[in-house]
């Protein structure tokens, strides 16, 4: 549309809000990231940057000793996926709360432990496709 920004590239604004946040923590976090550069949400920037944040402070909640976070996001065709997991406690030890910002944005979370401890919430977000084929 006219006028519009263009999206950033989700790989970005990941790197943005997450980077502070580690460095802020008091104990060492490692952090993988695999977010293709090519991929951006139809989300507007400042609420998706609010949600990654919110996300991103509960895991390092969970992990006051230090620990990995790992960030992934893929492209299923019908949205995009966005994980953020931690190796805190699991799922039935901690408060998994739903960021006001995600309600907002009508967004899914779905949270689930990890295989190897720790657990992870995946963000259904709309792609930048969908947000095409509602324009025209």
């Amino acid at each position: 549309m006219i006028g519009e920004q263009p999206q950033p590239a989700l790989a970005v604004l990941v790197e943005s809000v997450a980077g502070p946040l580690l460095m802020a923590h008091p104990a060492p976090v490692c952090l993988e990231m695999e977010v293709d550069t090519n991929l951006r949400s139809a989300v507007d920037s400042p609420s998706l940057t609010t949600l990654i944040e919110s996300l991103v402070r509960q895991s390092l909640d969970e992990m006051p000793k230090g620990g990995d976070l790992t960030i992934t996001a893929c492209d299923t065709g019908s949205h995009l996926e966005l994980e953020i997991a931690d190796s805190g406690s699991d799922v039935s030890e901690r408060a998994c709360s739903l960021p006001m910002v995600a309600a907002a944005m009508g967004v899914e979370i779905s949270w689930q432990n990890c295989p190897q401890g720790g657990a992870a919430a995946t963000i259904k977000l709309p792609g930048s496709q969908q947000a095409l084929r509602r324009a025209a």
